[in-house]
């Protein structure tokens, strides 16, 4: 079972996570995720465990619990839907305010107008 453990101290390394689920069964990866430019902890990781009956008992014993001053959040990681990791989630971020008729913003004011690059809105 594919365990996710959220709400995690940035200071904690691969080898804390493993160590913290050790103790309720057989541990097969732990894997902190980290930011790809500044290799910091993004605060979430996975746990896999092999045996659903361990994970199920380490998902409640953990979840709820102060790990290095922080209460941590642990619950069984559900695949994304299809097509939801590439541009679903946070893909508001790749779209300019007021840009595709987004919001009504082209209206009153001319957002777009000092913005430059929206050569149709001139």
């Amino acid at each position: 079972m594919n365990i996710y453990v959220g709400n995690l101290s940035w200071n904690l390394k691969d080898q804390d996570l493993q160590n913290l689920f050790a103790s309720h069964g057989e541990v097969a990866s732990a894997k902190i995720v980290t930011d790809k430019f500044t290799n910091r902890s993004k605060g979430f990781g996975f746990v896999e465990m092999p045996n659903d009956d361990q994970a199920q008992a380490a998902i409640a014993a953990l979840n709820g619990t102060e790990v290095d001053g922080r209460n941590i959040v642990v619950n069984e990681s559900r695949p994304k839907p299809e097509g939801e990791r590439s541009g679903g989630g946070g893909g508001f971020k790749k779209r300019s305010f007021g840009g595709g008729g987004g919001g009504g913003y082209k209206k009153g004011g001319g957002y777009n107008r000092d913005r430059g690059g929206y050569n149709n809105d001139y």
